[in-house]
């Protein structure tokens, strides 16, 4: 059997890797070894574990930055309602935050290592705060389109929807079901729907 390109190795140790250990305890040098690299080689494809990290959120997990970026490029005015596209974005966000908040959350522990890695995304270009960012922006072209009422606060109303996705990543853990109380598709109709109803033209 053919083995995997150094990149596409790479990838896979560094999503394993950063999923059952977390970001901040996800060395280059381990991740190397389990992708059956050194970490020279490594550092051909990826110039820090930042970068690295931002390409496991780009390539492995679900794509909300994409998606934003298309609706607001194109919503599809007239073709699909903005409760339609507002329940794939809360499906979408809630898959990526529930896969990437293990990720990310030992980062929280280690404060230097945090103020780092907010460093070297601002250096990149990318952040958690690009989702609001993006949400926002499709929402003011609804607004635009008359979708959205004139004056609703398109910031407030994507923070809510992006912030209840976030939250059903980590809230129901320590409860005795173990799960949220919805399915995700019943959550991002739900969640899609209360914020609609806010901003609604």
């Amino acid at each position: 059997m053919e083995q995997k390109p150094a990149r596409v190795r790479i990838l896979d140790a560094a999503h394993q890797l950063m999923l059952t250990i977390g970001l901040a305890r996800a060395t280059t040098k381990e991740i190397a070894r389990a992708a059956g690299c050194s970490e020279a080689a490594l550092y051909k494809h990826f110039a820090s574990k930042e970068e690295l990290f931002v390409v496991v959120l780009r390539e492995r997990l679900p794509r909300l930055n994409p998606l934003l970026a298309r609706l607001t490029t194109d919503p599809a005015t007239g073709e699909r309602t903005v409760e339609e596209n507002l329940t794939e974005i809360a499906r979408q966000a809630a898959l990526f935050y529930a896969q990437s908040f293990p990720i990310a959350a030992s980062l929280y522990a280690e404060p230097r290592l945090k103020r780092r890695h907010d460093e070297a995304m601002r250096e990149l270009g990318t952040g958690p705060h690009l989702p609001i960012r993006g949400l926002a922006g499709y929402l003011r072209s609804e607004q635009t389109a008359g979708r959205v009422r004139p004056g609703a606060d398109t910031y407030a109303a994507a923070s809510l929807l992006l912030g209840a996705c976030a939250q059903r990543a980590f809230a129901y853990d320590a409860t005795e079901e173990g799960r949220p109380p919805q399915s995700l598709d019943d959550f991002a109709v739900s969640v899609a729907r209360t914020v609609l109803s806010g901003i609604e033209a």
